[in-house]
């Protein structure tokens, strides 16, 4: 591999950009791998696993950029500078500003608040200057010191990725909107109990809007508190994202409430439909991830829930919906590769219906699903069918989780012998992994069967809810290092 060309190993660090502990290494290969592989670390050198208050590599570097009369200056002042020669023009890779871990790097040179202020001023406006192309900006610490620079306009205009949080002034996403206009991914921090209308603005002048992440981060275990707080920071900019319908393909939201206090109806405190109804018009969206309160069942909104197409959807995850809303959801999304529900919500008095149309949804849509959560269902004859249909139609299944929502006493030996039948006669070889909560339950003999029946599948992980019930009896713990050994069992939580 030492004989590689640049080319190709170049290649294969760009593949690997991400992975520090193999990059890093590359560095003491020979002459050849070093000098192809630091453009690679210097494109995003903020985002490696260092702990940068600690490590003084990158400042003696960053500072080394400094001319001497500034050297000279902060020097009397007491500032540690490097006077070290660089082998490489480092900072001409860079493609990326991370304003919070540059401050941390910067608060290595002193630890007087005046003395960092006079070394960000002279950081910022030499980096902005080497980083001719900045691709990903996270302005997250000092950034007025960065967008009011006069080569801010030319070294921004090309951004890509942009981080941000919504303590932020808004006059400073004004001046972004300014000179940022292709900006794909966006990414923004909500610790604001008020609306920013800056991110709005932000992103109202986008032009090719691609990915949109949402996270509430108000420092608090307690959500009460911050909805007495709340002045509705998102509905207005929710609403400006229905205009990037056509290009918007990554939806990720994450709402901070408290989960055990549901479900009672936290909605009578705050309104979350700006949510639900945004989701309709986002119709081109491949990863919809959504950590919030549960959607609210009204017939308004579900009937239009109804007649939307997620045909491009690739991973649906969301932390608690109802099964018909999932349903909905999941209906004509082709594509679907992952359903991801950690709890299926229980509103309805018709869950048996609801359930059965959601195994027909999955089994008449996402014949492509691998990674897969259903609802535990009725032990029904109708139910039956239409899951055996989906085990059937549903060959790259590699994944399948149950979900406890249906409970009938004393039924959890009857659905385990059911399950642990129906795999082994319709499971596809693709099936790794099976989670099995408290609703289901299996005999020893039932276990044993399925296991020897295993045999020559690719070994399986079992990931149990009910720990108790399995570890209770040696026999079952013996069973299963038995199986452990030859192979069957990969890996099971017992």
């Amino acid at each position: 591999m030492s004989k590689l060309n640049k080319d190709v190993l170049f290649l294969i660090f760009e593949e690997l950009q991400n992975d520090s502990k193999f990059l890093f290494p590359c560095l003491m290969v020979n002459r050849l791998w070093c000098e192809t592989v630091i453009p690679v670390l210097w494109k995003e050198p903020w985002h490696y696993t260092i702990n940068y208050r600690n490590k003084i590599s990158l400042y003696s570097i960053i500072t080394s950029y400094l001319s001497n009369d500034v050297k000279e200056s902060l020097t009397k002042k007491g500032i540690k500078i490097s006077s070290q020669s660089l082998a490489f023009d480092y900072l001409s890779f860079c493609r990326s500003i991370n304003v919070k871990i540059i401050d941390e790097i910067i608060s290595i040179g002193s630890s007087s608040e005046y003395n960092r202020f006079l070394l960000q001023e002279e950081i910022y406006s030499f980096l902005i200057k080497k980083c001719l192309e900045i691709k990903y900006l996270n302005m997250c610490g000092t950034y007025e010191l960065l967008v009011h620079l006069p080569e801010a306009k030319d070294h921004l205009e090309s951004l890509c990725e942009l981080t941000c949080d919504t303590s932020i002034d808004p006059k400073y996403f004004y001046r972004i909107s300014h000179i940022c206009q292709q900006i794909q991914r966006i990414i923004i921090i909500n610790n604001n109990f008020k609306v920013n209308h800056g991110t709005t603005k932000l992103i109202e002048f986008q032009k090719n809007l691609k990915y949109f992440k949402w996270k509430d981060d108000f420092n608090s275990d307690y959500y009460t508190p911050y909805v007495e707080l709340l002045e509705d920071p998102y509905t207005e900019i929710f609403h400006m994202l229905r205009n990037h319908a056509n290009t918007l393909n990554h939806f990720e939201i994450s709402i901070q409430y408290d989960y055990y206090d549901f479900p009672k109806s936290i909605h009578d405190d705050y309104d979350y439909t700006f949510l639900q109804y945004t989701l309709l018009d986002l119709h081109n969206l491949k990863v919809i991830e959504i950590n919030s309160p549960i959607f609210l069942e009204c017939d308004d909104f579900e009937e239009e829930l109804e007649m939307v197409a997620y045909r491009n959807l690739e991973i649906l995850e969301i932390d608690l919906i109802n099964i018909y809303q999932a349903a909905c959801m999941i209906n004509k999304s082709f594509s679907l590769r992952e359903l991801r529900i950690h709890d299926y919500y229980l509103s309805r008095d018709w869950f048996i219906d609801d359930s059965l149309d959601l195994i027909r949804a999955i089994h008449k849509n996402c014949i492509l699903i691998e990674y897969l959560t259903i609802p535990v269902f009725p032990l029904l004859t109708e139910h039956f069918i239409e899951f055996e249909k989906l085990l059937k139609n549903c060959q790259k299944l590699r994944s399948l989780h149950f979900k406890e929502t249906y409970y009938e006493e004393g039924k959890e030996l009857e659905f385990g012998e059911y399950l642990s039948d129906v795999l082994i006669r319709e499971a596809s070889t693709n099936l790794r992994e099976i989670g099995i909560p408290y609703d289901i339950e299996f005999s020893l003999e039932n276990l044993r069967t399925f296991f020897e029946k295993w045999k020559g599948r690719p070994a399986i992980t079992i990931l149990i809810d009910d720990l108790y019930f399995y570890r209770r009896n040696d026999s079952y713990r013996e069973l299963i290092s038995k199986y452990k050994i030859e192979g069957v069992i990969k890996h099971i939580n017992v």
